[in-house]
C-alpha cells in the first residue's frame, strides 16, 4: 500500500465507495446475462465476453451500448439495453459476483468508525442486487446510481453528501472516471489498483481491500 497522506484518517467523517472494481468483480456474471439478452434479439450477432464487459466497466449505463454497438439504431440499442438490464439483475440476484478478499471483515471494521455509502454509474437495481445477494445492507447508510438520477457520478456523490450532511467524505474507486468524479465533487480519492482502471494521481492508493483498515 502507498499512502501519500498519512493523516487522511484524521480528516474524514465518511466513506463513499464505487462498486465495480472496488467492492466486487461481477463481469463474469454480467457477461452471461448480456449473452442471454443477445440471444433474445435478432439484430446482434457478436458473442459477449467477460473481456468486453471489463472494457466498459465504470461507464454510465447508456454510454456502454453506444460504445459496444455503434452500428445499431437508437431503437435497437434501447431495446438491447432494456433486455440486458433485465437479465443482468436476474443473474446477479441469483449468482452474484466475486467479492474482493477481506471485504466483509473490512466493512465491519470501517462501519464501526464511519458511515458507509455507495455511488455507482450502474443501472437502477444493480446496487440493490449486490446488497441483497450478499446480505450487506447493514453496512451502508445510503446509495445512489446513474440509473436513478441520469446524472454524472460527481453529481451523485454530491447528492449523497448533501442529503446525509457529510462534512469530510472520501471516495474510493478504481478508474479515471472515479477520480474525475471525486475531483468534481471536491472530495479526496483513494485508488484501488485491483480494479479495472489506471489512475496516475490519488490521495492514497491501496493494493488490496483490506488495506483500508490500516489507511482509515
Amino acid at each position: 500500500m502507498i499512502n501519500k497522506h498519512t493523516a487522511l484518517k484524521n480528516n474524514i467523517d465518511s466513506i463513499i465507495f464505487d462498486l465495480d472494481g472496488t467492492l466486487w468483480d461481477s463481469t463474469a456474471t454480467v457477461a452471461k446475462a448480456w449473452q442471454s439478452a443477445i440471444d433474445k434479439v435478432d439484430f446482434v450477432e457478436e458473442t459477449m465476453t467477460q473481456e468486453k464487459v471489463r472494457s466498459i466497466t465504470g461507464m454510465p449505463y447508456d454510454a456502454i451500448y453506444l460504445k459496444l454497438y455503434p452500428g445499431l439504431s437508437q431503437e435497437q440499442r434501447t431495446t438491447l439495453m432494456r433486455i440486458c438490464g433485465e437479465e443482468e439483475l436476474v443473474y446477479l440476484r441469483k449468482e452474484g459476483g466475486v467479492l474482493y478478499p477481506g471485504l466483509v471483515e473490512t466493512l465491519t471494521y470501517l462501519k464501526e468508525k464511519y458511515p458507509l455509502f455507495i455511488v455507482s454509474n450502474c443501472q437502477s437495481g444493480y446496487i440493490e442486487a449486490f446488497l441483497e445477494h450478499y446480505q450487506l445492507h447493514r453496512f451502508f447508510t445510503d446509495i445512489e446510481c446513474f440509473g436513478n438520477t441520469n446524472q454524472p457520478k460527481s453529481s451523485n456523490i454530491r447528492a449523497v453528501i448533501e442529503r446525509n450532511s457529510l462534512q469530510s467524505p472520501v471516495y474510493v474507486g478504481d478508474t479515471m472516471g472515479d477520480y474525475q468524479a471525486s475531483q468534481g465533487a471536491k472530495v479526496p480519492f483513494i485508488y484501488t489498483t485491483f480494479g479495472f482502471g489506471e489512475v496516475p494521481e490519488a490521495d492514497a492508493v491501496i493494493t488490496q481491500f483490506t488495506d483500508l483498515k490500516e489507511l482509515l
